[in-house]
């Protein structure tokens, strides 16, 4: 088990420092900023590529929505739950921690400018609302895990799983990044915003509620399409 919560552990923190990281050092960079699409695709080779390094040791949910949708599709044990999602929160703010340490060494730098941190209505990139923010990271989610559950089925093509939760994980920012910042994972949420504080930790009940509901409702959803003809 220490292994398994250790690749959880540094999955998350890869994944933070990775996609968040880029949004928040590279997204804007002067002249030669990488804009939406490369902190979507950012996001996503966090994932792919940890798949690769991890996923045989401990399944690489590295969020908590995933493990919570695993549990509900009947392909993670319950008993399993509670340590997995304390790695990945832990994960999640040892990237933020070290993140911010790169970050703030840059002249002009404000935390409180959001950090890349999740957020509806005057904190949305879009200017979007709640419930426009509650149905995206429910639905965002939901897919992610149609996605995770049907690229690891046993039917599926065996060794391609890293690249299409990947490429899943991209779209669904490329998608919700105007939105919500995009979150679709608890612990990438909860990371961020203990450091730009105020708003952000008010807001971050969302970004439990909604993505664990969507992960759930993913799970059984695939447990009930994909189950073996008798």
């Amino acid at each position: 088990m220490y292994q398994r919560l250790g690749a959880e552990f540094f999955g998350t923190f890869w994944l933070v420092l990775g996609g968040c990281g880029s949004a928040v050092i590279a997204a804007a960079f002067p002249d030669l900023g990488i804009g939406l699409l490369g902190v979507a695709l950012a996001f996503g080779l966090t994932v792919l590529t940890m798949a690769f390094a991890v996923g045989h040791i401990s399944g690489c949910h590295l969020n908590p929505a995933v493990t919570c949708g695993l549990v509900a599709g009947g392909r993670f044990p319950g008993k399993d739950l509670v340590p997995y999602v304390l790695a990945q929160v832990l994960g999640g703010i040892a990237g933020a921690c070290v993140l911010y340490a790169i970050a703030s060494g840059a002249a002009g730098f404000d935390v409180s400018a959001g950090f890349a941190s999740n957020g509806y209505g005057e904190h949305s990139p879009g200017g979007y609302s709640f419930t426009s923010a509650l149905v995206c990271e429910v639905v965002m989610t939901f897919m992610f895990l149609m996605v995770i559950m049907g690229s690891t089925d046993e039917r599926a093509p065996k060794g391609f799983a890293p690249i299409a939760i990947g490429l899943c994980l991209t779209l669904i920012h490329l998608i919700s990044i105007p939105v919500t910042n995009t979150s679709v994972n608890p612990a990438r949420s909860t990371g961020v915003a203990l450091f730009a504080g105020g708003w952000a930790i008010q807001q971050l009940w969302l970004f439990w509620f909604a993505p664990v509901v969507g992960g759930i409702l993913g799970g059984l959803a695939y447990r009930l399409l994909g189950r073996s003809p008798e």
